[in-house]
This record gives structure tokens, sequence and C-alpha cells, in this order.
């Protein structure tokens, strides 16, 4: 039987679901990062709910919507479906400290390296974080996951500090490892009558 709560993959999504080309916000400007999809796969095989976590300063900027943002990240989610694995969930949070425009500029709880966004998804889920996972490829990521108590913490960048997270050469990496654990096997959770694409903050 499982434990208490699901487990969850945390994962960022620019640098480690798409290349970071800057401000990410249509398809034809999508270039998944490799081996994303090979992960999404052995996570869900594992058990783990795929949830995606991400600052998004470009709404914020005024670069694009928050409709335009929505509408991109289930394009996302089409495409992970259409790789043999299921996202749960996309939080994200459109607040900037100093270069916010309007109500957008900030701080805000949910802007990692705050823990704010895995919180909020972890209460909205029935998450554990205790038994989840975090890939990030900024400090800022780790720092998110450490606050909000996720054990197993992974970068993927060979130019940030890794702190306590272990460093990965590839996500293919991480999928391997995946496949090992106790708890595979378990159907991840399914959460189809929420909305895919949340907002974290108020």
């Amino acid at each position: 039987m499982a434990p208490e709560g699901a487990a969850a993959l945390f994962l960022d999504r620019d640098g480690v679901v798409n290349v970071d080309h800057g401000y990410v916000s249509r398809p034809e400007d999508c270039t998944f990062v490799d081996g994303i999809f090979e992960l999404g796969r052995a996570a869900n095989g594992a058990g783990l709910a795929l949830v995606i976590v991400t600052n998004q300063a470009g709404i914020g900027r005024g670069f694009y919507s928050e409709t335009d943002f929505r509408l991109f990240m289930e394009w996302v989610a089409e495409a992970f479906a259409d790789e043999g694995c299921q996202l749960s969930a996309v939080y994200y949070c459109p607040h900037h400290p100093v270069d916010g425009i309007g109500a957008y500029r900030g701080e805000c709880p949910c802007r990692k390296p705050a823990p704010g966004m895995l919180l909020r998804a972890a209460k909205d889920l029935s998450l554990n974080v205790t038994r989840s996972v975090l890939v990030g490829d900024k400090s800022t990521d780790i720092e998110a996951g450490m606050a909000a108590g996720v054990p197993r913490l992974y970068l993927l960048s060979p130019d940030e500090p890794a702190g306590r997270a272990t460093r990965l050469a590839t996500l293919r990496d991480l999928a391997v490892d995946l496949g090992t654990r106790e708890d595979a096997g378990w159907s991840p959770p399914v959460y189809g009558d929420r909305a895919l694409v949340r907002r974290a903050c108020p």
C-alpha cells in the first residue's frame, strides 16, 4: 500500500521542460529538452504526479498574458500526452519584485526561491512532499525545494551551484533512477476535475 499522500515530480519549466530561449509562450518557439518525455513516462510509471512549478516574469513584464500562458501550457500538456505521459498540474507565479508592471510588481511568497508554489500544489493535490522529487536548472529552484521539504533535489545545469542537489548530466539519468523506485508500478493520481494550469498566488 502506498504511504499517505501521493508523491510528485516537480519540474521547473524553462531549462527543464523546454529549452530556455527566453520567455517562451508559443508552440512555434518551443523546443523540448532532450529526455523530458522519457522522464515523464518513468515518473508516471513510478506513481509520481508530474507538476510543473514555474516563475513567469514574462507575464509580469507584459511580454505575454496569463491567457497566452495558459493556452501554451495546455498545448505542452497535449504534447506530453502524445508522448505517453500525463501532466497533473502547472502552477505559475507571474510576479516580479522589480520589473513587474502594475499589480504584477512586488514580492510574492510563491515566486521561487520561496516555497509557496510547491506548498500550494501539495495542498491542492494532496501531495506528500517528503516523498517527492524536484528537478530545476537554477539554484532558486533548489532553494524552493529545500524550503518546501522536498528531499530529492536535482540540478540540470553545469554552471549553477548545486548546493544540496544532485547534478544531472541529462534527464535520462533520472529517468533510469526513477524506474528502480520501490513504489514503481503505482498509478499516478488523476486530477481530471481540476484546472490544469493554475496561478499559485492571489
